[in-house]
């Protein structure tokens, strides 16, 4: 049984927003585990030999992929206290956590996760297309649009709308270090 004063933080947001780094940031200034669940999808298409978009193409009409990461994240809630998440939908099925959501715009996420694959060639079984800013963007559009369908077909939830959540940032035209001030607010008004 969860305490009155745990605190469950939860992330979504959109791909080049920062939230991973946020994430990370925000687990290690509190001492909080920090779940991933974009990893769980990775290990998931790993496991069957398969890019991430391969794997989506599955998810998009097997939901028992989804089904079960959900599932994971409600046990967490009911296990757990004090943790951050990674999720398209722990805000959804975690209501009582703080909701946070990053945006950004669409060029500028490109421009930063072409940067960091070039850098740190982090995305190995990922699309192989994803070579240039252009096709990164392209990319995240489509992303977008097909999350948006899937979790409304999934749950009839929009997890791409900001009334969803406790706060919004657009982290376009901030650095990292002023997300995490932004965040760490919210957080301390919180507690």
């Amino acid at each position: 049984m969860k305490k009155s004063n745990s605190l469950i933080v939860s992330f979504n947001g959109q791909e080049g927003s920062g939230k991973s780094t946020i994430a990370k940031m925000v687990s290690e200034k509190l001492g909080f585990p920090r779940y991933y669940m974009g990893q769980l999808f990775r290990d998931m298409a790993a496991e069957k030999g398969m890019t991430l978009p391969e794997f989506r193409k599955i998810c998009d009409v097997d939901p028992d992929f989804d089904k079960k990461v959900d599932d994971y994240v409600v046990k967490l809630s009911r296990e757990r206290e004090n943790f951050i998440i990674e999720s398209r939908t722990a805000w959804h099925f975690i209501p009582d956590s703080l909701k946070i959501y990053l945006k950004v715009d669409s060029n500028v996420a490109a421009e930063r996760i072409f940067k960091g694959i070039s850098e740190n060639n982090n995305r190995s079984n990922e699309d192989s297309s994803l070579d240039t800013v252009d096709n990164i963007e392209k990319s995240i559009i489509k992303r977008r649009k097909e999350d948006s369908e899937r979790y409304l077909t999934l749950y009839g939830i929009r997890q791409d709308e900001e009334k969803n959540y406790d706060a919004v940032i657009d982290t376009t035209d901030l650095t990292i270090e002023e997300v995490f001030f932004k965040v760490m607010n919210l957080i301390e008004s919180r507690k």
